[in-house]
């Protein structure tokens, strides 16, 4: 495992990355290497790194948790949240449950950032959105519908959605270095992201995705930072069948395939293994989930079967460091995937 990432260090994909394999019963495997940039600080294991869009099932399981406690309702329409949607064309009958499982109908790539520098301008762009189809119709993996996925829970509890994730989930879990917009202390331990030449700096301890950024570092598709300990602690709750988190009929429809007939796999909130073009290879059994993050993090899910214990892999790098040029990251990761499904399995059979 360590041999593969530094490999991919040496040639230039990451200056950094940390890994770690395990049951809900903890770490199987787990190491980190590299620097926080290039030239910069040794990792010593307490980084905090840019999750990307694995915000998305974070949030989502937020969204999950309330509507257990009754707060909203997964089948209701986005204009019952959000009285500004109830008369924009198509939009209003989009349900939490399809923006969750990205069958929207909300397209996918919005640099909305580009021509909109305020929240307000980003937000009001966002309800102009064309969509690719009538909602349930369509899949297309979709930030924009996290983000106004974000504005419902905000809505509808009256909250800030980083005080949300924080009660919903990381209270929970114990992840207490999992945070929106992380302060100046934090932000000394952040793994260094992109050579940004629209701020004119290389970023650090802030989100990566412009459209976070406008929006304050606070939303549904980006933002979270967080440490490689506090995504083992969600992973093995997720593993261990939601730990708590959510009733055993509730973690099962996260879980569930929700585009069944449509051309990719996704459960709420989180990605499904598609039979071609995973982003896990082939290791990872069909009833495997997970999401990735154009940082170049990770968290994938095999449920048990059988009486054997379920299993969480978790990879993160930084990718995207200095620039976010494709070099060669897709392999990397489906090799990494590959290489510790396959100890998984020789440990099994001891």
């Amino acid at each position: 495992m360590k041999g593969l990432l530094a490999a991919g260090r040496r040639t230039g994909i990451y200056s950094a990355a940390a890994w770690s394999v395990g049951t809900a019963a903890g770490r199987t495997v787990h190491g980190h290497l590299g620097t926080r940039s290039w030239g910069g600080a040794e990792l010593n294991g307490t980084e905090l790194w840019d999750l990307a869009s694995v915000t998305k099932p974070i949030v989502g399981l937020a969204a999950l948790r309330l509507a257990e406690a009754g707060a909203l309702r997964l089948d209701e329409a986005v204009g019952a949240y959000l009285p500004e949607y109830r008369h924009v064309p198509g939009k209003a009958d989009i349900t939490l449950a399809q923006l969750l499982a990205h069958t929207s109908g909300l397209p996918g790539g919005t640099p909305l950032w580009r021509a909109h520098s305020d929240r307000d301008g980003l937000l009001a762009a966002l309800r102009e959105l064309p969509l690719r189809g009538a909602p349930g119709t369509v899949v297309e993996y979709s930030s924009a519908g996290f983000i106004l996925l974000g504005l419902i829970l905000e809505r509808a509890t009256a909250t800030g959605l980083d005080e949300l994730v924080a009660q919903q989930v990381c209270e929970p879990l114990g992840m207490r270095e999992t945070v929106f917009a992380p302060g100046p202390a934090a932000r000394e331990r952040a793994v260094s992201t992109e050579l940004c030449t629209w701020r004119g700096r290389l970023v650090t301890g802030q989100v990566h995705d412009e459209n976070a950024v406008v929006l304050g570092g606070v939303c549904g598709h980006a933002g979270l930072f967080a440490s490689l300990s506090d995504v083992d602690r969600l992973g093995r709750a997720l593993a261990a069948g939601g730990d708590g988190l959510l009733s055993a009929p509730g973690f099962a429809r996260m879980t569930a395939c929700h585009t069944e007939g449509l051309p990719l796999r996704r459960c709420l909130g989180w990605q499904g293994r598609d039979a071609v073009g995973s982003p896990v290879g082939t290791a990872m059994g069909p009833s495997s989930y997970g999401h990735t993050g154009f940082t170049g993090t990770s968290l994938w899910v095999e449920p048990g079967a059988d009486g054997a214990e379920g299993r969480y892999y978790v990879l993160l790098t930084n990718r995207v460091h200095l620039s976010r040029e494709p070099r060669r990251f897709p392999a990397v990761r489906r090799a990494f995937h590959h290489h510790a499904a396959a100890l998984a399995g020789a440990a099994d059979a001891l």
